[in-house]
């Protein structure tokens, strides 16, 4: 066999695996359906303007110049509709909530998503930035490479990798009881990365899908409570974090 042959049989090989490669990450990138509830939050209200710039999802509250902001990084392979009635809560509430689309529906492609958020708003004074399961770890992630930018997480059944106690934040960590990441979202190690300054809200019966409006979780164990009674949990203690940066 020539050494053409060779180099042609080795290309063909290694044309096969990247085709395979591809077509499995595509398949294991499947996002996970949404609930009509997400879809239905998708617009504005008389207290809410909705608006939508290259995929983020932008609520703003109507009547008033709010100067906090959060921005929420999905949950991943969970499109960021699916955190649409929550984000739309919190702005009723006088907060610019946006909820960032990454490639994939994997933050880890989109670690830095909350940077040109925070630029393209120069009248938010105090911002916080979190999300859901994945989500809230990139976000941590964001903040540990964005020193000084932000003065809040936000982490939804989460918890950072990074080591932000020295970073002075303000931090809420939610989670529901059923979770099985109680154990990560909990441990001394995790909780000592995020500084003195931590609110934990212990939702009792929830579990990890219900913190957004979507389904398909896999091996997630069931609530025990109604998913819009996780999500009123949710938001109010997302509310009182940033009620409290508003005051500082």
């Amino acid at each position: 066999m020539t050494r053409s042959r060779v180099l042609q049989g080795v290309l063909a090989v290694v044309a096969v695996l990247l085709v395979a490669g591809i077509a499995g990450f595509l398949w294991y990138a499947q996002p996970q359906p949404l609930l009509p509830e997400a879809n239905a939050a998708l617009a504005s209200t008389p207290t809410v303007t909705f608006t939508e710039e290259g995929g983020n999802l932008i609520y703003t509250p109507v009547g008033t110049s709010p100067t906090t902001g959060l921005v929420l990084y999905p949950g991943g392979k969970v499109p960021s509709a699916a955190y649409a009635p929550q984000a739309r809560a919190i702005a009723e509430l006088g907060y610019l909530v946006v909820v960032v689309s990454v490639p994939f529906n994997l933050a880890v492609f989109g670690i830095d998503s909350a940077g040109p958020v925070i630029a393209d708003h120069p009248e938010i004074d105090h911002w916080a930035v979190g999300g859901h399961s994945l989500g809230g770890s990139m976000a941590a992630q964001f903040i540990d490479s964005h020193p000084g930018e932000v003065e809040g997480l936000v982490l939804w059944a989460s918890y950072s990798a990074a080591d932000l106690s020295a970073d002075g934040l303000t931090v809420l960590s939610a989670y529901g009881t059923l979770d099985n990441g109680v154990p990560s979202y909990t441990s001394p190690a995790n909780l000592a990365k995020l500084g003195p300054d931590v609110t934990m809200d212990v939702i009792d019966g929830g579990n990890h899908e219900q913190m957004g409006w979507y389904t398909g979780q896999p091996n997630d164990p069931p609530a025990t409570i109604p998913r819009v009674d996780q999500q009123t949990q949710v938001v109010a203690a997302t509310v009182r974090l940033l009620d409290r940066l508003a005051g500082s």
